[in-house]
């Protein structure tokens, strides 16, 4: 497929892609919209124009909201049936938005907008679903001989964070203070963060809420997610190290964790579907799946000191993760915990095999016994004030590029 829109070679926003979001500018309040190339299509004014008259479960206002809850709430075959219709009306050969009068208002550069957050998070949770990650913790900081813990393998282990603290790209973060105790002081002490990290990580969205007491299962669970967004889990090792025995991550995660604005669909991934590695031993019957649940999602982190240049440290993929979406979704609930639109869902850094595919500093730089090298000749154990990080994700087979534009925010000092 090719779009009448010009898009630019390698762009994310691919018209296989078209991902959702929610923006808004100097001129119009906030709205939703669909992405491609270098634009944001306005759906209001498509709707506005009757674009959709015949997705008749589209509410006047659906497009003028705030966040993205609503829509999605409708559910999978009015939020595909809009997309599908948007992808037509954005073919080359198709005349009836490119020649309509509305196309000026319609089409609103994305230079001009304003990101904000895609949906109304009610509830975050952070799995821990990557093999090499969780090994690499467990060598540095336990036994190498015994690196993950004796129920790793047999559930998606995860933890509730906080949602009100989860920012859209762009937005700067504080560097954190806390308690932190290292293993050569008699007593702990407060102060800024030392070893502030990034987690490379990608979440997922629910689109259906579910009740109390109801549970959802692997061969279902796609039916409940909504799409992807890339996501930074940022922490604070100093802090988290002290604080986490034992219940576990509290202020050395919660305080700030940012995500890329647009949601890529399940649908726009499709052409990426693959097997996930071999679980061994044998998941219980509730987490077994039929159907294949990973995807091919090439990662990469930059670091980029103030007023200098970036630096690539981190090449990994999502296709490493040994939990897939389903099985992480069908454990949350199997207890019966009720979901809503908009919860979102955390993979847990994604590390894969090799020493520069690891998501975190924590791994690049061994702890800091091996300082990353960056462009201009700095050097980083973990991140320091001034200094951006930025991740990015896409996914390219046979032609087709489909990626989520990036993720990117800045460390200001401690207050």
């Amino acid at each position: 497929m090719t779009s009448w829109v010009q898009v630019p070679k390698n762009s994310d926003f691919t018209i296989y892609n078209l991902p959702f979001g929610v923006f808004e500018t100097k001129r119009i309040s906030a709205r939703a919209g669909i992405a491609i190339g270098d634009k944001i299509v306005d759906l209001s004014v498509l709707h506005d124009e009757g674009f959709f008259s015949d997705i008749t479960q589209l509410p006047n206002d659906i497009f003028l909201r705030n966040s993205l809850n609503d829509f999605i709430a409708l559910g999978k075959p009015v939020t595909r049936k809009v997309r599908e219709r948007v992808q037509e009306l954005l073919l080359e050969e198709k005349e009836d938005l490119r020649e309509h009068q509305c196309r000026g208002k319609a089409m609103v550069s994305r230079k001009e907008a304003i990101m904000l957050l895609p949906v109304k998070i009610g509830d975050y949770t952070d799995f821990y679903s990557s093999m090499e990650h969780a090994t690499n913790v467990g060598t540095m900081f336990r036994d190498p001989n015994n690196a993950l813990l004796p129920n790793w393998k047999h559930l998606p282990v995860g933890y509730h964070g906080r949602a009100s603290s989860i920012i859209p790209s762009g937005i700067p973060i504080t560097r954190p203070k806390g308690q932190f105790k290292d293993p050569d002081m008699e007593s702990p002490a407060f102060g800024p963060s030392r070893r502030l990290d990034f987690e490379l990580e990608l979440a997922f969205i629910t689109g259906k809420s579910t009740k109390m007491g109801e549970s959802i299962s692997t061969e279902d669970a796609e039916d409940y997610i909504f799409g992807f967004v890339l996501f930074n889990d940022w922490s604070a090792r100093d802090i988290q190290a002290w604080e986490y025995v034992p219940l576990g991550p509290f202020l050395g995660k919660n305080f700030a964790s940012s995500i890329s604005p647009w949601i890529v669909t399940l649908e726009a991934l499709e052409f990426v579907r693959l097997a996930g590695p071999t679980q061994d031993p044998e998941v219980l019957p509730y987490l077994k799946c039929e159907k294949e649940h990973a995807f091919d999602i090439n990662l990469e982190v930059y670091i980029q000191p103030e007023e200098k240049e970036a630096t690539k440290v981190c090449t990994s993929n999502y296709k490493h993760m040994y939990w897939n979406i389903a099985q992480q979704l069908a454990h949350h609930t199997v207890n019966g915990c009720n979901i809503n639109v908009g919860d979102m869902y955390a993979s847990g850094t994604i590390s894969g095999p090799t020493e520069d595919s690891y998501g975190s500093m924590l791994e690049l730089a061994w702890k800091g016994t091996k300082p990353v090298q960056l462009a201009g000749g700095e050097e980083r154990k973990f991140i320091e004030d001034g200094d951006t990080v930025i991740m990015k994700g896409y996914s390219e087979k046979d032609g087709i590029r489909v990626g989520f534009g990036e993720v990117s925010s800045k460390v200001l000092p401690a207050n």
